[in-house]
C-alpha cells in the first residue's frame, strides 16, 4: 500500500476530477449522441480517449501546481457541457417517447369510431410542428455541446503540455505503482502496543478453536483446514487484529505451526509458496523453477501439521478469472495438513472471504473503535515514552480529544497523526495540527481501495454523500435512485438497470465502503450505513456544486430531498409550485415531511399541476410521516402522465393514491416500482411491461381495471396483492392474469372480498386459472369459500412454498395437498370456518412455526400429532376443553407441544394468551425473535381486522 502521507497529494480536488474524468460517461455521451446525429463516434473517440487518459494520469499530481486555477475552470468548465449535453440527448428521448405514445393512441383510435378520426389527427397536428422544431434545434444544440467538450479537452491538454509533464506524469504512475506492489509487507508481529481489540481477537480465536467434522486430510472431498476471515476498509486494522491472534496463538500453542503470509493485490503463487515454506521451516527455501517441486517440498513440510495459516491482505476481483484461479492454487498443497487446522484471512472485500471457502458467520466485519478508546490510541501513538510534566501532559491531551474528534475512527489515521504529534510535544504545534484539513492527510488509504473501484461504482458511491452522516440506507431504494441518475451501465441487451445497480451495491458493501447496520431488533430490516471517514472520502468525490450553490441558481439540480420520515415540518402548496417551476432538471425528488400542505379537504393531497414540467423527473417519493399517512389521499394531476421518463414511484405509507382525471397510468412506459403501503388506483397498466413492483391490484367491474390488465406484466416480482377476486367470473378470466409467468413473484396474496358476488364454485374455478410461478416462496389466500382447492396445488403449480397462510377460507385442506407443503416452514390459520384441524400435520417435516387463530368453529377435543420441527405454537380458540388440555402436563394434547420452544395459547377474547417455554430453549435468539414476531403479529391482526371491516363496507 502507498504511504498515505505521499498519497495525500492524489486526493482533494485532482481526486475529485481525476475520478470523473475517467469515467466513460464521456464516451457513452459521444456514441448515444452519435446515434441522434447520424454520424461514426469511433474515429472521434479515438482520438479524445488517449487524451482523457492523459487528463486522468495527472489530474491528482497538478494539486499545488500554479496551473490548477485554470485547469480548475477547465474542468468546471466540462463539466458544465457534458451535463447539459446529457439533458439535451433526455430531451430528444422525451420527445421520441411523447411521439410513440401518440402514434400508438392514434392507432387504437383509429380502430375504434371513424368520426372520431379527423380530430384526433387535428390534435396531433396542433402538437407536432413544436416538437419537431425542439428536436431541430435540440440537434444544433448538442452538435454545439459535443463541439465545446472537444474544445475543452483539447485546451486541458495544451495546459498540461505547458507544464513540466513528464516529471508530473511520472510523479502519479509511481503512485500508481506503489498502489498496485505489494507495499510495505506486514509480518505477524505487531508494530506496537494494541488497543481495543481484545473483544475482537477474543471472539476469532474462540472460532480458530472451534472442532469440526472433517474428513482425512489426504481426501479431496473435504479440506482438512476451515477459513476465518476479517474484512475491513483499508486502514481500518485488520492485519493489526490478526496480529494480535497470531500472538495469541504463538502463545497458547494450540497449534503447533502458526505462519504468516503478506498477499498483497500483486502476488505471485511462487513467491508465496516460498514464503509458506520459510514460515513452517524457520530456514530459506531453494530458488526452484519448478512449481510442482516447490509444491512437493511444501507439502511435505505440511504434512501432519495441525497449523494456522494468516494470509495477509488479499485482494480478489470476481471478474478476475485468472487471478481468482491463483487464489486458489495457494491453497493447494495445503491440503496436506492436519485435521481441524484453519486459515485466518484478511481483506478489504467480503468477496475474497467467502472465495476461499470462509461461511458467512465466520466473515467477521472490523469492528469500530469506541470514541474514549479511539482517543486512548491516538495518545498512544503521540505520547507514548515522551517525558512530560502532568500539567503540560493534560493540556496536550484536551487538544489530542478534539483532534480524535476529526479522525473518524481511523485507526490508520490515528497512527499517522499521532507519529507526527509525537515528534514535537508542543501545544502550538498541537493545536496547528488540531486546525489543519487532518482528512487529506489521512485518506490515502482509503482513496487506494477507491481507486480500485470500478468507474460506476465510484459515481454511485459519491452520490452517497448527499445523504446525512449516520444516515440509514436501504438497498432497493438506493439502488432505485442511482438506475434514475443513468448510473447503470449495461453491458449486454436486455440488461435490467436495477441488476446493475445492484451489483454495484454489493460491490461496495463487498468493499466495506457501505457497512450493514447492527439491528437493534431482530425483524427490523435490513439498513446501511456508510463509516464517517467514508462519508468525507464521498463528499470529497461528489459534485459539491450540486450542495452548495445558492438558491437562486438551483436550476441545475438533479437530485433533491427534503425532510425525513420523523420531520414535523410542512410543505405548502406555494413551495412545491416553486420547486416544480425552478427545478426543470430535477432526476430524483424525494419530500418526507410531518405534512405535505392542508388543502379544503383536510386529509387530501393535492400534487401542483406545474409538477408535468418536470420532463427530466425519473424518481418520485411523496412520504408523509407514518402518523400523518393515515387517511391521507394524494390527488396526482392528469400532467403527471407527461412524465415519460418516470421509474419509481414512492408514496410510503399513504393510504390511497388517485388521479384527478380519468388519464391513464399506461403513457409512463418507463414506469417501474410503484412503492405503496395502501391503494394506488391504477387505471389500464397492461402497457407498463417494465413494472417491476407494484404491491397491489384491485380488480374492479370498470374498463381498465379488469384481472387480464396484468396478462404481460411479467417483469413483476417480489410481493403482488391482488383483491377484488369476487369480482373475477371464470377460469378464463383467471388464466388472463398469467400468474404462472411472473417468474420473479415470491409472495402472492389472492383476496376475495365479502359481497357474495361469486358463488362457491365460481371462486373454485377462479382460483384454479390463477396459478402462480413454479418459484413462488409465500402464498396467502384469503376469504376464498370454493368447495376444493385448485388441482395445481399438488400438481403443477409451486414446489417450495415455505410460507402458508389461509385467512377466512371455508374449506379445510385435505391429505391431498401434503406434496404441496413438504417444504412449508410457517402456516397460519386464520379466521377459517373449519370444525377440525388437518390430520397430516405430522409429516410436514419443515415445519416450524404453526398459528391456529379465531377460528370459532372448531370443535376438536384434541390435537393432531404435531412435527417434531415445530419452534412456535400459538393457539387462539373458545374450545375451553382444548385449551385445557394443552396446559395441562402430561395430557396427550401437552405431549404434543411438549417439545416446542414457544407455546401461546389463549381464547379468542384474549389480548395476552399466555406463553409457556416448552423445551429448552438452545437459540436465546432464535427465542428472541419468536417473542418479537409474536408482538408484531399481534399489531398486523389488529390492523387487519380494521382493514378487512373497511374493505367490507367498501
Amino acid at each position: 500500500m502507498a504511504d498515505p502521507l505521499t498519497a495525500a497529494v492524489a486526493i482533494g480536488w485532482g481526486m475529485k476530477a481525476a475520478g470523473w474524468i475517467a469515467s466513460p460517461v464521456i464516451s457513452d455521451l459521444f456514441k448515444k449522441a452519435s446515434s441522434y446525429l447520424g454520424f461514426d463516434a469511433s474515429e472521434k473517440l479515438i482520438e479524445l480517449e488517449p487524451k482523457i487518459l492523459l487528463l486522468e494520469r495527472v489530474m491528482g499530481a497538478v494539486e499545488g501546481s500554479p496551473c490548477r486555477p485554470r485547469l480548475e475552470g477547465l474542468y468546471s468548465k466540462l463539466k458544465s457541457a457534458f451535463y447539459e449535453a446529457e439533458e439535451i440527448l433526455d430531451d430528444v428521448e422525451y420527445y421520441r417517447l411523447e411521439k410513440k405514445i401518440q402514434d400508438d393512441r392514434l392507432k387504437s383510435e383509429v380502430a375504434g369510431p371513424s368520426r372520431r378520426l379527423k380530430e384526433i389527427w387535428s390534435a396531433v397536428a396542433k402538437s407536432s410542428p413544436l416538437k419537431h422544431q425542439e428536436s431541430g434545434m435540440s440537434k444544433v444544440k448538442l452538435k454545439k455541446k459535443l463541439e465545446t467538450i472537444e474544445e475543452i479537452i483539447n485546451d486541458t491538454c495544451k495546459v498540461l503540455e505547458r507544464m513540466n509533464l513528464q516529471s508530473l506524469s511520472g510523479a502519479n504512475q509511481s503512485h500508481c505503482v506503489a498502489a498496485n506492489s505489494r507495499g510495505s509487507v506486514t509480518t505477524s508481529r505487531p508494530l506496537s502496543k494494541i488497543i481495543g481489540r481484545d473483544e475482537d481477537c477474543d471472539k476469532i480465536v474462540a472460532m480458530l478453536h472451534e472442532k469440526e467434522e472433517h474428513g482425512q486430510p489426504d481426501t479431496n472431498r473435504v479440506p482438512c483446514y476451515s477459513v476465518v476471515g476479517i474484512h475491513g476498509v483499508g486502514g481500518s486494522g485488520k492485519s493489526t487484529l490478526a496480529q494480535l491472534v497470531c500472538t495469541r496463538e504463538k502463545k497458547d500453542a494450540h497449534f503447533n505451526l502458526v505462519m504468516w503470509v503478506h498477499v498483497s493485490r500483486d502476488f505471485a503463487v511462487d513467491a508465496l509458496y516460498m514464503e509458506m515454506f520459510e514460515a513452517a521451516t524457520g530456514t530459506l527455501c531453494p530458488q526452484l523453477r519448478n512449481r510442482d517441486t516447490l509444491q512437493d517440498m511444501l507439502e511435505e513440510k505440511l504434512r501432519g501439521k495441525h497449523f494456522l495459516l494468516v494470509l495477509d491482505d488479499v485482494w480478489y476481483n470476481i471478474r478476475d478469472v485468472t487471478r481468482s484461479e491463483s487464489l486458489q492454487q495457494i491453497l493447494s498443497p495445503l491440503q496436506a495438513g492436519e485435521a481441524g487446522s484453519k486459515i485466518l484471512v484478511t481483506s478489504r472485500t467480503k468477496d475474497a472471504l467467502l472465495a476461499l471457502g470462509a461461511t458467512e458467520k465466520r466473515c467477521i466485519p472490523i469492528s469500530a473503535l469506541d470514541k474514549n478508546i479511539f482517543c486512548n490510541l491516538l495518545m498512544h501513538y503521540a505520547l507514548h515514552g515522551v517525558p512530560a510534566d502532568d500539567h503540560t501532559r493534560r493540556i496536550l491531551e484536551d487538544i489530542g480529544q478534539e483532534i480524535a474528534k476529526k479522525l473518524n475512527g481511523s485507526p490508520l489515521a490515528a497512527r499517522i497523526v499521532g507519529g507526527q504529534l509525537h515528534i514535537r510535544q508542543n501545544a502550538e504545534f498541537w493545536r496547528s495540527v488540531r486546525d489543519r484539513d487532518l482528512l487529506n492527510e489521512t485518506m490515502g488509504a482509503l482513496w487506494w481501495s477507491y481507486h480500485h473501484l470500478r468507474e460506476q461504482v465510484k459515481r454511485c458511491f459519491a452520490f452517497c454523500s448527499i445523504f446525512p452522516r449516520r444516515h440509514c440506507l436501504e438497498r432497493h431504494e438506493l439502488v432505485q435512485i442511482w438506475a434514475a441518475e443513468g448510473f447503470a451501465r449495461c453491458t449486454s441487451e436486455g440488461e435490467e438497470m436495477e441488476d446493475v445497480c445492484y451489483e454495484y451495491f454489493d460491490d461496495l458493501v463487498s468493499a466495506s465502503f457501505l457497512q450493514l447496520k447492527a439491528k437493534e431488533c431482530p425483524l427490523e430490516r435490513d439498513y446501511y450505513l456508510i463509516h464517517d471517514f467514508l462519508h468525507d472520502l464521498a463528499k470529497k468525490m461528489f459534485d459539491e456544486e450540486l450542495i452548495t450553490k445558492k438558491i437562486c441558481q438551483l436550476y441545475n439540480i438533479r437530485t433533491l430531498i427534503i425532510g425525513s420520515p420523523y420531520s414535523e415540518e410542512a410543505v405548502g402548496e406555494q413551495v412545491l409550485k416553486c420547486l416544480f417551476k425552478r427545478l426543470r432538471k430535477l432526476r430524483v425528488l424525494i419530500i418526507s415531511a410531518g405534512d405535505l400542505m392542508n388543502n379544503d379537504v383536510p386529509l387530501d393531497v393535492a400534487v401542483p399541476s406545474c409538477i408535468g414540467q418536470l420532463w427530466h423527473l425519473r424518481y418520485l417519493a411523496f412520504r408523509p410521516a407514518f402518523y400523518e399517512a393515515r387517511g391521507r389521499r394524494i390527488i396526482l394531476p392528469s400532467t403527471f402522465t407527461k412524465l415519460f421518463h418516470m421509474q419509481t414511484l414512492d408514496f410510503g405509507f399513504t393510504e390511497m393514491v388517485v388521479f384527478s382525471s380519468c388519464e391513464d397510468i399506461c403513457s409512463l412506459i418507463n414506469l417501474r416500482h410503484v412503492i405503496f403501503s395502501g391503494v394506488v388506483d391504477l387505471r389500464s397498466i397492461d402497457r407498463l411491461m417494465s413494472l417491476r413492483t407494484m404491491p397491489a391490484f384491485d380488480v374492479r367491474k370498470r374498463q381498465g381495471y379488469e384481472l387480464r390488465q396484468l396478462r404481460d406484466l411479467n417483469k413483476l416480482r417480489g410481493e403482488l396483492w391482488i383483491m377484488g377476486l369476487e369480482k373475477v367470473r371464470s377460469k378464463a378470466e383467471g388464466l388472463e392474469a398469467n400468474l404462472a409467468g411472473k417468474e420473479g413473484l415470491s409472495i402472492l396474496k389472492l383476496s376475495w372480498g365479502w359481497s357474495g358476488e361469486a358463488s362457491p364454485e365460481v371462486q373454485a374455478e377462479v382460483l384454479e386459472g390463477l396459478c402462480p410461478p413454479k418459484d413462488l416462496k409465500s402464498l396467502i389466500i384469503e376469504g376464498h369459500r370454493g368447495p376444493r382447492y385448485p388441482s395445481w396445488m399438488h400438481n403443477g403449480g409451486p414446489k417450495k412454498v415455505n410460507h402458508l397462510e389461509l385467512m377466512d377460507c371455508s374449506l379445510q385442506p385435505g391429505p391431498e395437498l401434503g406434496g404441496f407443503c413438504a417444504h412449508l416452514r410457517e402456516l397460519t390459520i386464520f379466521g377459517c370456518s373449519w370444525d377440525a384441524l388437518p390430520d397430516y400435520m405430522e409429516h410436514l417435516t419443515s415445519l416450524q412455526t404453526l398459528h391456529i387463530m379465531y377460528c370459532r368453529n372448531i370443535r376438536i377435543q384434541s390435537l393432531p400429532t404435531l412435527p417434531q420441527s415445530m419452534k412456535d405454537f400459538n393457539l387462539r380458540t373458545d374450545n375451553e376443553v382444548l385449551l385445557s388440555s394443552c396446559k395441562t402436563v402430561a395430557d396427550p394434547d401437552w405431549q404434543k407441544i411438549k417439545h416446542i420452544t414457544y407455546v401461546s395459547i389463549g381464547n379468542n377474547m384474549d389480548t395476552e394468551p399466555s406463553a409457556m417455554k416448552m423445551g429448552v430453549v438452545q437459540d436465546r435468539n432464535e427465542a428472541l425473535k419468536i417473542a418479537v414476531r409474536h408482538l408484531f403479529r399481534s399489531v398486523w391482526l389488529r390492523g387487519l381486522l380494521s382493514s378487512t371491516s373497511n374493505h367490507a363496507r367498501g
